[in-house]
Protein backbone atom coordinates (compact mmCIF):
# COMPACT_ATOMS: atom_id res chain seq x y z
CA UNK A 1 0.00 0.00 0.00
CA UNK A 2 3.10 2.58 0.49
CA UNK A 3 4.06 2.60 -3.11
CA UNK A 4 0.13 4.04 -3.92
CA UNK A 5 -1.10 6.17 -0.72
CA UNK A 6 -0.51 6.09 2.74
CA UNK A 7 -2.31 7.89 5.26
CA UNK A 8 0.28 7.71 7.67
CA UNK A 9 2.71 9.20 6.09
CA UNK A 10 0.24 11.73 4.95
CA UNK A 11 -0.53 12.26 8.92
CA UNK A 12 2.82 12.47 9.96
CA UNK A 13 3.45 15.01 7.57
CA UNK A 14 0.96 17.41 8.98
CA UNK A 15 2.21 16.62 12.18
CA UNK A 16 5.22 17.29 11.53
CA UNK A 17 4.06 20.83 10.28
CA UNK A 18 2.35 21.50 13.26
CA UNK A 19 5.65 21.19 15.06
CA UNK A 20 7.34 23.40 12.88
CA UNK A 21 4.74 26.04 13.05
CA UNK A 22 5.38 25.99 16.78
CA UNK A 23 8.49 27.45 16.31
CA UNK A 24 10.13 24.14 16.97
CA UNK A 25 12.87 22.06 15.67
CA UNK A 26 13.90 18.13 15.16
CA UNK A 27 17.59 17.90 17.63
CA UNK A 28 19.48 14.52 17.98
CA UNK A 29 21.96 14.14 21.00
CA UNK A 30 24.15 11.29 21.84
CA UNK A 31 23.80 10.19 25.73
CA UNK A 32 24.98 7.96 27.92
CA UNK A 33 22.97 5.09 28.74
CA UNK A 34 21.98 5.63 31.83
CA UNK A 35 24.10 3.31 34.34
CA UNK A 36 24.99 0.91 31.46
CA UNK A 37 28.53 2.27 30.20
CA UNK A 38 27.37 2.47 26.76
CA UNK A 39 25.32 5.45 24.59
CA UNK A 40 22.33 6.12 23.44
CA UNK A 41 20.94 9.01 20.82
CA UNK A 42 17.65 10.90 21.70
CA UNK A 43 15.57 12.64 19.32
CA UNK A 44 13.59 15.69 20.02
CA UNK A 45 11.88 18.91 19.42
CA UNK A 46 12.22 22.27 21.00
CA UNK A 47 12.85 26.00 19.77
CA UNK A 48 16.20 27.00 18.98
CA UNK A 49 18.39 29.15 21.48
CA UNK A 50 18.05 29.54 25.18
CA UNK A 51 14.61 29.64 26.17
CA UNK A 52 12.51 33.14 26.89
CA UNK A 53 9.44 31.22 28.32
CA UNK A 54 9.04 28.65 31.35
CA UNK A 55 10.53 25.65 29.79
CA UNK A 56 8.18 22.45 29.91
CA UNK A 57 9.18 19.03 29.11
CA UNK A 58 6.05 17.10 27.47
CA UNK A 59 6.40 13.04 27.51
CA UNK A 60 4.58 10.84 25.16
CA UNK A 61 2.97 7.27 25.99
CA UNK A 62 3.51 4.15 24.52
CA UNK A 63 2.64 4.12 20.45
CA UNK A 64 3.36 6.27 18.02
CA UNK A 65 6.28 8.87 18.00
CA UNK A 66 6.19 12.27 20.07
CA UNK A 67 4.65 14.14 17.21
CA UNK A 68 1.67 12.31 16.94
CA UNK A 69 0.73 12.59 20.42
CA UNK A 70 1.18 15.53 20.87
CA UNK A 71 0.16 17.57 17.79
CA UNK A 72 -2.86 19.26 19.58
CA UNK A 73 -0.56 20.93 22.59
CA UNK A 74 2.39 22.20 20.56
CA UNK A 75 0.55 25.16 19.15
CA UNK A 76 -1.19 26.10 21.75
CA UNK A 77 1.36 25.71 24.61
CA UNK A 78 4.56 26.89 22.63
CA UNK A 79 2.71 30.39 23.09
CA UNK A 80 3.61 30.41 27.11
CA UNK A 81 5.96 27.62 27.59
CA UNK A 82 9.78 26.69 25.86
CA UNK A 83 8.82 23.16 24.81
CA UNK A 84 11.04 19.93 24.88
CA UNK A 85 9.06 17.07 23.29
CA UNK A 86 11.46 13.95 23.08
CA UNK A 87 10.88 10.37 21.43
CA UNK A 88 11.26 8.15 24.77
CA UNK A 89 13.84 5.14 24.26
CA UNK A 90 12.37 2.95 21.78
CA UNK A 91 10.14 5.35 20.13
CA UNK A 92 10.51 6.83 17.11
CA UNK A 93 14.32 8.45 16.81
CA UNK A 94 15.07 7.38 19.71
CA UNK A 95 16.18 3.59 18.67
CA UNK A 96 17.22 0.91 21.78
CA UNK A 97 20.21 -1.06 21.00
CA UNK A 98 18.70 -4.61 20.36
CA UNK A 99 22.31 -6.59 20.12
CA UNK A 100 23.17 -9.10 22.11
CA UNK A 101 25.45 -6.63 24.62
CA UNK A 102 22.93 -4.25 24.75
CA UNK A 103 22.03 -3.40 28.40
CA UNK A 104 18.61 -4.09 29.47
CA UNK A 105 15.30 -3.16 28.69
CA UNK A 106 14.97 0.57 29.65
CA UNK A 107 12.45 1.11 32.52
CA UNK A 108 10.58 4.04 33.75
CA UNK A 109 13.51 5.30 35.58
CA UNK A 110 15.99 4.73 32.98
CA UNK A 111 14.00 6.58 30.86
CA UNK A 112 13.72 9.40 33.47
CA UNK A 113 17.42 9.06 34.24
CA UNK A 114 17.95 8.87 29.68
CA UNK A 115 15.39 12.68 29.88
CA UNK A 116 17.49 14.23 33.00
CA UNK A 117 20.83 13.79 30.85
CA UNK A 118 18.84 15.20 27.50
CA UNK A 119 17.62 18.77 29.56
CA UNK A 120 21.45 18.90 31.09
CA UNK A 121 21.99 18.96 26.88
CA UNK A 122 19.73 21.17 25.64
CA UNK A 123 20.97 24.85 25.04
CA UNK A 124 20.24 27.21 28.20
CA UNK A 125 18.38 23.93 30.10
CA UNK A 126 21.14 22.87 32.21
CA UNK A 127 20.93 23.33 35.75
CA UNK A 128 17.32 25.25 35.15
CA UNK A 129 13.92 23.99 36.58
CA UNK A 130 11.56 22.29 34.54
CA UNK A 131 8.05 21.46 34.67
CA UNK A 132 6.89 18.26 33.48
CA UNK A 133 3.81 16.72 32.01
CA UNK A 134 3.50 13.08 30.95
CA UNK A 135 0.86 10.60 29.46
CA UNK A 136 -0.36 7.20 29.99
CA UNK A 137 2.86 5.81 29.83
CA UNK A 138 4.83 8.96 30.02
CA UNK A 139 3.29 9.65 32.81
CA UNK A 140 5.37 6.80 34.30
CA UNK A 141 8.35 8.62 33.44
CA UNK A 142 7.13 11.80 34.51
CA UNK A 143 6.44 10.73 37.76
CA UNK A 144 9.82 8.86 37.88
CA UNK A 145 12.04 12.54 36.89
CA UNK A 146 10.28 14.36 39.75
CA UNK A 147 11.12 11.98 41.93
CA UNK A 148 14.62 11.33 41.29
CA UNK A 149 15.48 14.72 40.05
CA UNK A 150 13.74 16.48 42.97
CA UNK A 151 11.70 20.02 43.05
CA UNK A 152 14.94 21.96 42.13
CA UNK A 153 15.47 20.68 38.48
CA UNK A 154 11.61 19.46 38.09
CA UNK A 155 9.02 21.86 38.92
CA UNK A 156 5.01 21.38 38.81
CA UNK A 157 4.38 17.61 37.31
CA UNK A 158 1.08 16.88 35.52
CA UNK A 159 0.42 13.00 34.91
CA UNK A 160 -2.34 12.27 32.96
CA UNK A 161 -4.14 8.95 31.96
CA UNK A 162 -1.44 7.58 33.66
CA UNK A 163 -2.18 4.46 36.73
CA UNK A 164 0.66 4.86 38.53
CA UNK A 165 -0.73 2.47 41.13
CA UNK A 166 -1.61 -0.49 38.31
CA UNK A 167 -1.64 -3.98 39.79
CA UNK A 168 -2.28 -7.35 37.96
CA UNK A 169 -6.01 -7.12 38.67
CA UNK A 170 -6.18 -4.38 36.92
CA UNK A 171 -4.79 -5.38 33.67
CA UNK A 172 -7.34 -8.54 33.89
CA UNK A 173 -9.96 -6.10 34.06
CA UNK A 174 -8.42 -4.23 30.85
CA UNK A 175 -8.25 -7.58 29.13
CA UNK A 176 -11.76 -8.28 30.09
CA UNK A 177 -13.46 -4.96 28.85
CA UNK A 178 -11.63 -5.93 25.51
CA UNK A 179 -13.43 -9.07 25.36
CA UNK A 180 -12.10 -13.07 25.16
CA UNK A 181 -10.56 -13.44 22.20
CA UNK A 182 -7.41 -11.52 23.12
CA UNK A 183 -5.61 -13.03 25.26
CA UNK A 184 -2.79 -10.52 26.34
CA UNK A 185 -2.22 -6.97 26.70
CA UNK A 186 0.65 -6.86 23.73
CA UNK A 187 -1.88 -8.11 21.52
CA UNK A 188 -3.36 -4.67 21.50
CA UNK A 189 -0.74 -2.43 22.49
CA UNK A 190 1.62 -3.70 19.32
CA UNK A 191 -1.45 -4.83 17.62
CA UNK A 192 -1.14 -6.95 14.14
CA UNK A 193 -4.08 -7.41 12.59
CA UNK A 194 -7.00 -4.81 11.59
CA UNK A 195 -9.55 -6.49 14.34
CA UNK A 196 -6.71 -5.79 16.77
CA UNK A 197 -5.88 -2.34 16.03
CA UNK A 198 -9.65 -0.91 15.73
CA UNK A 199 -10.42 -2.82 19.08
CA UNK A 200 -7.03 -1.23 20.81
CA UNK A 201 -9.00 2.36 18.85
CA UNK A 202 -12.44 1.82 20.06
CA UNK A 203 -11.24 1.34 23.66
CA UNK A 204 -8.65 4.41 23.49
CA UNK A 205 -11.41 6.84 22.33
CA UNK A 206 -14.68 8.33 23.68
CA UNK A 207 -16.42 8.95 20.50
CA UNK A 208 -16.18 6.37 17.81
CA UNK A 209 -12.96 7.01 15.12
CA UNK A 210 -14.21 8.10 11.78
CA UNK A 211 -15.04 5.16 9.37
CA UNK A 212 -12.86 5.75 7.13
CA UNK A 213 -10.06 5.52 10.02
CA UNK A 214 -11.26 2.04 10.77
CA UNK A 215 -11.73 0.34 7.08
CA UNK A 216 -9.14 -2.85 6.99
CA UNK A 217 -7.29 -1.11 4.11
CA UNK A 218 -6.55 2.12 6.32
CA UNK A 219 -5.87 0.16 9.66
CA UNK A 220 -3.16 -2.41 7.69
CA UNK A 221 -1.27 1.03 7.11
CA UNK A 222 -1.30 2.35 10.21
CA UNK A 223 -0.11 -0.86 11.90
CA UNK A 224 2.84 -1.42 9.05
CA UNK A 225 4.05 2.73 10.24
CA UNK A 226 3.48 2.82 13.71
CA UNK A 227 3.94 -0.44 14.91
CA UNK A 228 5.49 -3.50 12.62
CA UNK A 229 8.36 -1.56 11.52
CA UNK A 230 9.07 -0.70 14.97
CA UNK A 231 7.45 -4.52 16.65
CA UNK A 232 10.70 -5.28 18.40
CA UNK A 233 11.55 -1.87 19.92
CA UNK A 234 7.98 -1.75 21.69
CA UNK A 235 8.52 -4.97 23.09
CA UNK A 236 11.66 -4.54 23.93
CA UNK A 237 9.88 -1.09 25.86
CA UNK A 238 7.50 -3.31 27.40
CA UNK A 239 9.56 -6.06 29.17
CA UNK A 240 11.25 -2.93 31.19
CA UNK A 241 8.03 -1.84 32.45
CA UNK A 242 8.40 -1.80 36.46
CA UNK A 243 4.84 -0.02 37.57
CA UNK A 244 2.33 -2.55 38.61
CA UNK A 245 5.24 -5.12 40.04
CA UNK A 246 7.52 -4.65 43.25
CA UNK A 247 10.29 -2.68 41.48
CA UNK A 248 8.07 0.21 41.77
CA UNK A 249 6.56 1.66 44.48
CA UNK A 250 4.29 5.22 44.91
CA UNK A 251 5.40 7.45 47.15
CA UNK A 252 4.37 11.48 47.69
CA UNK A 253 6.01 13.74 45.50
CA UNK A 254 7.47 17.15 46.70
CA UNK A 255 6.14 18.98 43.56
CA UNK A 256 2.99 20.32 43.02
CA UNK A 257 1.44 17.77 40.96
CA UNK A 258 -2.06 18.02 38.82
CA UNK A 259 -3.39 14.76 37.70
CA UNK A 260 -5.88 14.57 34.30
CA UNK A 261 -8.20 11.89 33.18
CA UNK A 262 -10.62 10.84 30.45
CA UNK A 263 -14.04 10.47 31.91
CA UNK A 264 -14.37 7.46 30.14
CA UNK A 265 -10.95 6.11 30.43
CA UNK A 266 -11.15 2.39 28.87
CA UNK A 267 -7.62 1.41 29.73
CA UNK A 268 -7.24 3.14 32.99
CA UNK A 269 -10.60 3.22 34.71
CA UNK A 270 -11.34 7.49 36.26
CA UNK A 271 -11.67 6.33 39.62
CA UNK A 272 -8.14 4.91 39.46
CA UNK A 273 -7.87 9.15 39.47
CA UNK A 274 -8.94 9.55 43.18
CA UNK A 275 -6.19 6.49 44.38
CA UNK A 276 -3.24 7.63 42.94
CA UNK A 277 -4.63 11.55 44.35
CA UNK A 278 -4.93 9.89 47.82
CA UNK A 279 -1.71 7.84 47.75
CA UNK A 280 0.20 11.25 46.82
CA UNK A 281 -0.60 12.56 50.16
CA UNK A 282 -4.33 13.85 48.78
CA UNK A 283 -2.69 17.11 47.84
CA UNK A 284 -2.63 16.76 44.28
CA UNK A 285 -5.13 18.58 42.02
CA UNK A 286 -7.52 16.45 39.72
CA UNK A 287 -9.53 17.45 36.42
CA UNK A 288 -11.37 14.97 34.54
CA UNK A 289 -12.39 15.81 31.28
CA UNK A 290 -15.83 14.76 30.31
CA UNK A 291 -16.66 13.25 26.86
CA UNK A 292 -13.55 12.00 26.84
CA UNK A 293 -11.10 8.55 26.83
CA UNK A 294 -7.68 7.24 27.40
CA UNK A 295 -6.79 10.63 25.02
CA UNK A 296 -8.30 13.61 26.36
CA UNK A 297 -5.40 15.34 25.10
CA UNK A 298 -6.26 14.50 21.61
CA UNK A 299 -10.06 14.45 22.43
CA UNK A 300 -10.65 17.92 23.63
CA UNK A 301 -6.92 19.84 23.82
CA UNK A 302 -8.77 22.79 23.98
CA UNK A 303 -9.71 22.12 27.57
CA UNK A 304 -7.14 19.63 27.78
CA UNK A 305 -4.17 22.94 26.97
CA UNK A 306 -6.10 25.06 29.22
CA UNK A 307 -5.77 22.71 32.59
CA UNK A 308 -2.33 22.25 32.02
CA UNK A 309 -1.53 26.19 31.11
CA UNK A 310 -3.79 27.57 34.01
CA UNK A 311 -1.89 24.72 35.92
CA UNK A 312 1.66 25.46 35.38
CA UNK A 313 1.19 29.09 35.11
CA UNK A 314 -0.04 29.79 38.34
CA UNK A 315 2.44 27.52 39.91
CA UNK A 316 5.03 29.33 37.93
CA UNK A 317 3.91 32.74 39.09
CA UNK A 318 3.82 31.52 42.83
CA UNK A 319 7.09 30.11 42.41
CA UNK A 320 8.50 33.46 41.50
CA UNK A 321 6.67 35.37 44.13
CA UNK A 322 8.27 33.24 46.88
CA UNK A 323 11.73 33.27 45.38
CA UNK A 324 11.58 37.29 45.58
CA UNK A 325 9.51 36.94 49.15
CA UNK A 326 12.37 34.91 50.26
CA UNK A 327 15.38 37.75 48.93
CA UNK A 328 13.96 40.50 51.20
Amino acid sequence: MGGIFSLVRLLDYFTRRQFLAAGLRQHSVTLPYPDAGSSCTVHYWAPPGEPTLPPLLLIHGFGPRATWQWRCQVGPLSRHFHLVVPDLLGFGGSPCDLSSSSPPPPSEATQAAALASLLDSVEGLKGRRVAVAGTSYGGFVAYCLARAAGPKRVGPVVIASSDLLKTAADDQAFMKRAGERWKGGDELLIPTEPDAMRRLMEMTAYRPPPALMTSDFVLRDFIQKLFTDNREQLIHVLKGVTVGTDKFQLTPLSQEVLIVWGEHDQLFPVEKALVIQRSLDGKARVEIIKKTGHCPNIEDPARFNKILKDFLLFVDKTDTVNIKDKSL
